[in-house]
C-alpha cells in the first residue's frame, strides 16, 4: 500500500425484507461496496452522505438476496464489478475482476486479500480490510454470531466448515471482527470457543 493512501473508513445499511447487510468501505472519495443487495437508491444515498463515489463492487456469492440491486448500481456508477470464479455463472451482471482463493481486490491503492470459502454455494468470498490497525472480515453469509451459514448437505457442511476453520480461524487473531451478509458484526474470538459445538452439531 502506498504511504500516500487514505485510510480506510467503513459505512453499512440493512436492506430488503431479509435484513441484507451492504458494506461501504470508504478511501479518500472513492467506495468499495460489499453486496449490492437490495434498494439501489438506498446504497446510492449512502454512498452520497458518505462523499464518495462507488469505484468498485464486490458480490460475495450467487444468492439473489445479495445481488438485487446489482443490476442498478452498476448502471448508476460504471464501478468495477469484482466477484469470485466460481460464482460468476449465476450472477445477474457481468463480472470484470474474477477472484481465486489468495487473490487481491485492489481499491484505492488498497490491496485486500481474498479467501474462497465452499459450502454456502460453490464458492463464495471472503475479503479481508484492515481499519484503524483492526482485521476486518467481510464473510457473506459463511459465517455468523452463533455458527455457519446454512448448507444443503453433509458434505457442504465440512467443506464450509474446515474452509472457514483453516482459512479464517486458524489465520486471524481474536480482535478480527467478522462483518456477515445479514444481521449483526461478531469478532472471531466470540466465536472459536464454539467450532466444537458446531462442528458436533452440524450447523
Amino acid at each position: 500500500m502506498d504511504s500516500a493512501t487514505r485510510p480506510l473508513t467503513l459505512h453499512h445499511i440493512s436492506v430488503g425484507s431479509m435484513d441484507n447487510n451492504c458494506y461501504l468501505v470508504c478511501s479518500g472519495d472513492q467506495g468499495l461496496l460489499i453486496d449490492a443487495a437490495d434498494d439501489a437508491p438506498a446504497i446510492l444515498t449512502m454512498a452520497e452522505q458518505a462523499g464518495v463515489r462507488i469505484t468498485d463492487v464486490l458480490t460475495t456469492h450467487r444468492h439473489h438476496d445479495h445481488v438485487r440491486a446489482l443490476e442498478a448500481v452498476l448502471a448508476a456508477t460504471g464501478a468495477t464489478h469484482w466477484a469470485p470464479f466460481l460464482e460468476v455463472p449465476a450472477l445477474p451482471a457481468p463480472v470484470d475482476r474474477e477472484l481465486n482463493d489468495g487473490d487481491t481486490l485492489a481499491f484505492a491503492g488498497h490491496e485486500f486479500p481474498v479467501t474462497i470459502l465452499r459450502g454456502h454455494t460453490p464458492g463464495g468470498a471472503a475479503v479481508r480490510v484492515d481499519i484503524d490497525g483492526v482485521p476486518n472480515l467481510f464473510v457473506g453469509d459463511s459465517l455468523f454470531p452463533g455458527g455457519l451459514g446454512k448448507t444443503n448437505s453433509e458434505g457442504d457442511f465440512v467443506r464450509l466448515f474446515r474452509d472457514v476453520t483453516e482459512k479464517l480461524f486458524n489465520v486471524y487473531p481474536d480482535e478480527t471482527i467478522v462483518w456477515p451478509g445479514h444481521g449483526k458484526s461478531t469478532t472471531l474470538g466470540a466465536e472459536r470457543p464454539s467450532l466444537d459445538v458446531w462442528w458436533n452439531r452440524r450447523w
